[in-house]
């Protein structure tokens, strides 16, 4: 079963990021309630409508520290949430349970009729600041056999906030070949754009549709135009400030730009 990216009607999407704040039971949670939290996602949920995104994906991003494997608690918050954003959406919604809980993410997912997962170590071993983190390829394909679930799953390679062995041609490769149905490339950290080698490497290894998943931006997104979408979070708040709502403004200017982008002559390099 490989869905790749046609859920959202188009060549390159946009997917808009819902971090939600500390969930309760987490180490950061600061007594919101949980009906404001959803109320909360929910705003950003309309916002990227309102600014033209093709997707959305929601993740716990105030948990931080992340444990390797979310809680009971998580994952029952994390389905109410996302059958919230569901029931409201026009566009896909997908989930990500951090720091890489791919069997989270896909019970969540299931439960709320989501569309996609994002799985941030779904093949190989992963050198994080949570530990080491191992593939679950296997576990989460068998799962959604199991549930008959029709959930596209969206896996990283060379996630950022990590170490890896081998190269990212090896590591996309390996996804692709444990049945992963796209690729996610990213910088080092939050906000890194990553090389546009890693995205051109990604793709010719696997054949699979391969998204930019961190540091893009109007400015910059015309180095990416091989990627088949990206999945943006800060830089579409208010003033690019990761705490604040999402700007609707921003929202249509990176979309814009999106649209916009076409080759260089040369055809050695993109513009906008």
């Amino acid at each position: 079963m490989s869905m790749g990216l046609e859920l959202f009607g188009k060549k390159r999407s946009l997917i808009g990021v819902i971090h939600l704040p500390p969930l309760p039971g987490s180490p950061r949670y600061a007594g919101e309630s949980f009906s404001a939290i959803v109320e909360q996602a929910l705003r950003d949920l309309s916002a990227l409508e309102a600014g033209g995104a093709d997707g959305a994906i929601v993740e716990n991003f105030g948990d931080r520290p992340f444990p390797k494997s979310a809680d009971k608690a998580t994952v029952a918050q994390m389905a109410v949430i996302a059958r919230e954003l569901v029931r409201r959406a026009r566009i896909p919604v997908g989930v990500n349970v951090l720091r890489s809980d791919g069997l989270a993410a896909l019970a969540a997912a299931f439960a709320a009729g989501a569309a996609f997962i994002r799985v941030n170590v779904f093949s190989g071993v992963a050198f994080t600041d949570q530990g080491v983190i191992e593939g679950c390829a296997r576990e989460v394909l068998s799962l959604r056999r199991a549930l008959g679930a029709q959930v596209a799953v969206f896996a990283d390679v060379h996630v950022k906030h990590a170490f890896h062995f081998g190269g990212i041609f090896e590591a996309a490769r390996d996804a692709a070949r444990n049945g992963a149905d796209a690729l996610i490339v990213t910088g080092k950290a939050t906000g890194d754009a990553p090389d546009p080698g890693d995205l051109r490497a990604a793709k010719e290894a696997s054949g699979l549709p391969v998204l930019v998943g961190s540091g893009i931006t109007p400015e910059n997104v015309g180095r990416y135009a091989e990627a088949d979408g990206v999945i943006v979070g800060t830089w579409l708040k208010e003033a690019a400030q990761v705490e604040r709502p999402v700007d609707p403004a921003r929202v249509r200017e990176l979309v814009q730009a999106l649209s916009s982008m076409r080759p260089n002559p040369d055809r050695t390099s993109w513009a906008v």
